[in-house]
């Protein structure tokens, strides 16, 4: 059994958690026997909505040896403290692949097997053809437990947005929002609304790479703090990143055709994620 475990949470968001799942679902298709770990219900429902049907809750990163037994195989996508947890694991477990999460990050703790930080895993779902709507929507990310959009609602009032609300929103909060966004769309049509946008403004890196597979035009606003990619590597792709709620910028890239000389992002290719190592 190959073990999956990813850290998720009304703080943290589902950035982790769409990746996962579109290496689980490709080993899923191809015969591979697997277990998504979560850290909480809700990601445990998103992973469901997004095709991954089976799924266990654990505390933290400290607990998979809960679930897993000696001779699994396990995947570590997490910045969590394992206070030393990982050398157990290595011991314990037939193979241990842990997620890098900068650039520098080359070395293994341990005897792990590392995933390198420019991996691109993004579900097939968003490489089919699909009519775009003439839309501008964003996307913040799943969580936005500090209030960001609210706190910056003179520039979103600014533009015409369609909003797709996150995960872990409040309804109250969602109440507010209306004030600010043309329409308001649920978190369980993510996958539609992402394949269907045209252009997609967002603050989720793996939403960027998932928009930017299916075909829209994609602005990245850089807030800060930790992040699944890092803007080199979006840019990499044709995703135009700007810095912070700039609206001058924003507005000249909603109007202009983005940069076009980038690389593809690929289809899943586990040879060159989990097999070769």
């Amino acid at each position: 059994m190959l073990y999956y475990y990813v850290n998720t949470g009304h703080k943290i968001g589902l950035e982790r958690l769409r990746r996962g799942v579109a290496l689980l679902k490709y080993l899923s298709n191809h015969g591979e026997k697997t277990q998504l770990l979560v850290n909480d219900f809700r990601a445990g429902l998103v992973a469901r909505e997004l095709g991954v049907s089976e799924y266990v809750t654990i505390e933290t990163i400290q607990d998979i040896d809960a679930i897993a037994k000696n001779g699994d195989s396990i995947v570590i996508d997490s910045v969590e403290d394992d206070h030393g947890r990982l050398v157990k694991y290595c011991s314990d477990f037939s193979k241990v692949w842990r997620f890098a999460e900068k650039k520098d990050d080359i070395t293994p703790i341990h005897t792990e097997m590392l995933i390198p930080y420019d991996t691109v895993m993004v579900d097939e779902c968003y490489f089919e053809l699909s009519n775009k709507e003439n839309r501008v929507g964003f996307f913040l990310s799943d969580a936005d437990y500090d209030k960001t959009i609210l706190n910056h609602a003179d520039f979103f009032s600014t533009f015409d947005m369609e909003l797709l609300l996150g995960n872990y929103f409040f309804v109250k909060y969602e109440d507010a929002l209306g004030e600010l966004f043309s329409v308001l769309h649920e978190p369980e049509e993510y996958e539609n609304f992402i394949t269907t946008t045209q252009t997609i403004v967002t603050a989720s890196s793996q939403a960027a790479l998932e928009a930017k597979a299916s075909g829209a035009k994609v602005i990245y606003l850089s807030l800060g703090g930790e992040v699944l990619y890092d803007r080199s590597l979006l840019e990499s792709y044709g995703i135009v990143v700007i810095d912070g709620f700039d609206k001058e910028k924003l507005h000249y890239y909603l109007q202009h055709d983005v940069p076009s000389d980038s690389k593809n992002i690929e289809k899943i290719d586990v040879k060159t994620i989990l097999i070769k190592q």
